[in-house]
């Protein structure tokens, strides 16, 4: 049986199954991309919730895994070689359960670039930019005075939602026919922007021609719906 023990992650989350890959996240959009492709590529798994209403995110367990101190973050009892391997950040864990499982990336060199520059699009694009404006318009920000930090990114969070709207012209998916680790990694922060932070409006969002449609068929798919809750809210 796998031993996991020297991590010391698993003292506060104990693996059950400690021959399966650990995961360690919460159901926000940074953290159901992991779940959604987790769900998508079929791989067993053991989800942990990482619970920030307690700070489990600065234990120096959770630390000890990425001390960047945010979700998600795995632990692959069977990584490169055969041995565990701990990763954290949301891009980089999508592309390696890509190449770990042969799905969702293409495997045309070209094509499997031109994938990535989207999930790296989204991991330095929508995802702070959307954050940025869940801040302002719904969380504390929403009390300064101020408005042009919402302004700023309202307006910058509308010329990505165009940015996205002009690649799916034509296009099922981002990719054309295929369902891809670049819309995994987008389905959560679009889905969340109109949703929970309650920004369609601000943003027009049905305005876009393409966008809408797109984030319909990603949320219809079972693995979607099954990730979007992974691992369950206490």
């Amino acid at each position: 049986m796998t031993d996991l023990s020297t991590f010391p992650i698993t003292r506060r989350w104990p693996a059950r199954h400690p021959e399966r890959l650990q995961l360690y996240s919460l159901p926000t959009p940074n953290g159901v991309k992991v779940s959604i492709m987790l769900e998508e590529v079929g791989l067993a798994y053991e989800a942990h919730l990482v619970d920030f209403a307690t700070d489990d995110q600065k234990t120096p367990e959770f630390l000890s895994l990425n001390p960047n101190g945010k979700i998600p973050a795995i632990l692959d009892p069977d990584g490169p070689d055969g041995k565990p391997l701990a990763l954290f950040e949301s891009g980089a864990i999508l592309q390696y359960l890509a190449e770990k499982t042969g799905k969702l990336l293409p495997g045309d060199p070209a094509a499997r670039y031109e994938t990535l520059q989207w999930v790296y699009w989204q991991v330095g694009g929508p995802g702070p930019m959307f954050g940025q404006v869940g801040f302002f318009h719904k969380f504390a920000g929403r009390e300064y005075e101020d408005k042009r930090p919402l302004q700023r990114y309202v307006a910058e969070s509308r010329r990505l939602l165009e940015v996205l709207d002009g690649r799916l012209e034509g296009r099922t998916w981002i990719m054309g026919d295929d369902f891809t680790i670049a819309d995994v990694s987008l389905l959560g922060w679009v889905r969340n922007l109109i949703g929970f932070y309650e920004a369609g409006p601000l943003v027009e969002f049905d305005t876009l021609k393409n966008v809408p449609a797109w984030l319909e068929r990603g949320l219809a798919r079972p693995a979607v719906q099954r990730g979007l809750t992974i691992p369950a809210r206490p």
